[in-house]
């Protein structure tokens, strides 16, 4: 027989060992774009991060005017920051681990690290914080990665690496387990998602909803 006290453990124990998943969008605007965000959403997508680099506000927010209003609440922004209060957005992101926040801002906020040792201080006020090129080679002329895995197992044991920090870089299909059992409460997907969809010429995003599915199955 099973007891309340056995149920509520387990839904504890899976609760601890599910882990966040964000998908971070591609740097450059396409034009299917808001039809496949807002499927995405359809299907469970709780925290989309827009990032669009070195582009112009405007086109930020004809993509957000193309997505239903439900959306906004979870969505977070990289750049062009008034977009938060103008759409009621979920938050802010900053880019590294220096630059302050807004004086003008007073709402959610994560940020990216680009550096183990950047973590510590970062959390304390961040709702979640990146740690970027986890899995990423340090460069285009090798494949060895910028943190070995006992590095990052060692992070995780003296508590840099815990909940309320996302793997960014390199994160596909195949190493979410990895970063799960390292204890990262989140992983931050790119291109491993984008990859599935041709932007110039693809009309069919099947395939891409498709490994959406099986993202949200590895979190889970």
């Amino acid at each position: 027989m099973i007891t309340i006290k056995w149920l509520n453990l387990h839904l504890q124990s899976r609760e601890y060992r599910s882990m966040k998943l964000v998908i971070m969008t591609k740097s450059t605007f396409f034009v299917e774009e808001d039809k496949i965000i807002t499927t995405l959403f359809d299907e469970g997508l709780d925290n989309l991060h827009l990032n669009k680099p070195n582009s112009e506000p405007i086109y930020s927010e004809r993509i957000l005017t193309l997505l239903p209003e439900d959306c906004y609440k979870r969505i977070t922004v990289h750049n062009h920051f008034y977009l938060t209060q103008e759409y009621r957005l979920k938050g802010i992101h900053i880019d590294d681990a220096g630059t302050e926040i807004p004086s003008y801002y007073k709402g959610r906020f994560s940020r990216t690290c680009n550096s183990l040792e950047e973590l510590k201080g970062s959390k304390k006020n961040a709702e979640y914080v990146f740690l970027n090129n986890t899995f990423d080679a340090q460069g285009k002329d090798t494949l060895y990665p910028k943190y070995s895995f006992e590095q990052l197992k060692a992070a995780a044991k003296s508590g840099l690496i815990d909940k309320r920090v996302y793997a960014l870089g390199g994160v596909t299909l195949d190493n979410i387990k990895m970063a799960k059992d390292l204890g990262f409460g989140g992983v931050v997907i790119c291109e491993d998602l984008w990859n599935r969809f041709n932007i110039h010429t693809g009309l069919d995003f099947k395939e891409l909803m498709a490994h959406f599915e099986r993202l949200k199955k590895a979190v889970g």
